[in-house]
Formats: structure tokens, C-alpha cells, sequence
């Protein structure tokens, strides 16, 4: 059975999560990381040397980085379906969850860990309103994106709305002061309504 290594708290482990859902893939997830600790621990930095979460161990293949565990699991059980056969669709999932990683990323992590993980008094508060109002801009690329689009692709989902529905999520969660982008909206609302997404996603920012 595929085993998952990582916290159900981590936006990275919730991907995961919600991709073996939507896949309808049985797996054994193992608490890690955060409050129970083990990124340092000798035996789980030969599974990951980055010593951080998700590590999956799919038979004797071990592997980590989010985005590539959600292209090995579609592949491999959703081909044609999540994993686009097309090159060129495959590509388009691809390059937002390369986006998802370079770009959103980048701007979010910043304002989560304010809000999350320092205390109130020591809040930069100004710089969260400059990084809130970048990262509305940034979203407002993929809000362009989706129109006439349900989802990533189109119609239906693929690898890629794993990636971007978690972090819309936090960005939902953490940006109070955001534009109105009608078209992000209705993806957020469509992409809630899914068990798998309902599940795994919305527990935390």
C-alpha cells in the first residue's frame, strides 16, 4: 500500500491528499513533521535529505516534492483523466503548477507565516498589506485564465487544479482586502463542492 509521510496540516501533504482522493487510492499516511516532529530523524533524511513532508514509498520507489508525487499518482493510476495523454494539455497543467510553485509561493509564504506562525505583536503588518495586494495581482493572472474554464483545462479536472486549489484555499483564507475575480470565485466554489477537496483542504490555511 502507498504510504505518505506528512501532517494532514501541511498544504503540501493536502495536495497529496486530495489527489489520492479524487483517484479513489487507498494509502497509509504516517503523522510527521510540525508538532509530532521526525524532519531530522536519521532514517526518514535517507527517505528525503530535505528532511521535509510529503516522502511517499510506492513499492521501493521513494519520492518527494508535492507537485512530482501528484504527476507520478495521476500518471500511473489516472492516465487519460487527471494525467493528460496530449502533450500540450499536459503541459498546460504543468506550467500552473510550476507557477503554483515559483510564483505563488513565493508571495504567500511570507504572509502565512506572519498570521500563522509569529505572534501578534511582532506582526509586520504594512509588509503583509504589500505582499496581500501582490498577491491578489499574481492570482488575478490565473482569475484570467479561467474564463470559459471549469477548471485548469476546461471541463474537467487534471493534475493541475491540485496544486492551484490549495493555495487559492490560503489565499482565501489569509486575504481579507481582495479584489472582486469572478471567475476564481466560482472555481474556489466548484472546487469546494468536491468530497476530496471538502475534506482535505479547508482544515487550515
Amino acid at each position: 500500500m502507498l504510504k505518505i509521510w506528512g501532517r494532514n496540516t501541511s498544504s503540501n501533504v493536502r495536495k497529496v491528499l486530495w489527489c489520492c482522493a479524487e483517484i479513489g487510492l487507498e494509502y497509509e499516511r504516517i503523522d510527521w513533521s510540525g508538532p509530532f516532529g521526525g524532519n531530522d530523524d536519521p532514517a526518514y533524511r535517507k527517505l528525503n535529505p530535505n528532511g521535509l513532508v510529503p516522502t511517499i514509498e510506492d513499492g521501493d520507489l521513494v519520492l518527494w516534492e508535492s507537485n512530482t508525487i501528484i504527476r507520478y499518482l495521476t500518471c500511473k493510476h489516472s492516465r487519460g483523466n487527471l494525467w493528460p495523454e496530449d502533450p500540450a494539455e499536459r503541459a498546460l497543467a504543468e506550467k500552473w503548477m510550476d507557477w503554483q510553485l515559483s510564483v505563488i509561493n513565493m508571495v504567500t509564504s511570507p504572509i502565512f507565516r506572519t498570521l500563522t506562525r509569529t505572534p501578534e505583536a511582532e506582526r509586520d503588518m504594512n509588509m503583509v498589506k504589500e505582499k496581500s495586494a501582490e498577491l491578489s495581482e499574481k492570482w488575478a493572472m490565473f482569475d484570467n485564465h479561467l474564463e470559459g474554464r471549469d477548471f485548469v483545462l476546461g471541463k474537467n479536472l487534471s493534475m493541475g487544479d491540485f496544486a492551484m486549489g490549495i493555495h487559492l484555499h490560503r489565499f482565501f483564507a489569509l486575504v481579507e482586502d481582495r479584489p472582486s475575480m469572478k471567475n476564481l470565485e466560482a472555481y474556489y466554489k466548484r472546487i469546494g463542492e468536491r468530497p476530496g477537496y471538502a475534506e482535505h483542504v479547508p482544515i487550515c490555511p
